[in-house]
């Protein structure tokens, strides 16, 4: 399991927290430091849809301009979420080829259960 995301996000910190305190084990990605593969942002945008991944409440989006903010669309996405990684909504976990975004316990729980148990026996 790898979790993708920004170090000093609360979101991403809990995340971490949950998977460790669950015993699950998983490899972390910054990709504000580590960077972001342009291929890497195209196979998300494919799973999960560019509109998935912009996160329109953050403080990056509304230091967008009014007219990119207006006319935002998947080419213009990509090269905003590559350029502006803070834009991107965490955390992404790639979980055997599946792409997840964003963070709740309850619904962590019920995904990854089985893999807890996997690793587990």
């Amino acid at each position: 399991m790898k979790l993708y995301g920004i170090k000093n996000c609360d979101t991403v910190r809990k995340a971490r927290k949950w998977l460790t305190d669950a015993g699950i084990p998983h490899e972390f990605h910054d990709f504000r430091s580590d960077g972001l593969d342009s291929g890497l942002l195209a196979s998300w945008e494919q799973a999960v849809g560019w509109e998935t991944l912009v996160n329109r409440r953050g403080t990056t989006w509304r230091k967008l301009p009014e007219q990119v903010r207006d006319t935002i669309s998947a080419p213009s996405a990509h090269d905003i979420m590559l350029n502006n990684p803070s834009i991107i909504k965490r955390p992404i976990v790639d979980h055997h080829g599946q792409i997840s975004v964003g963070f709740s316990s309850d619904e962590w729980a019920r995904k990854f259960q089985s893999f807890k148990e996997y690793t587990s026996s």
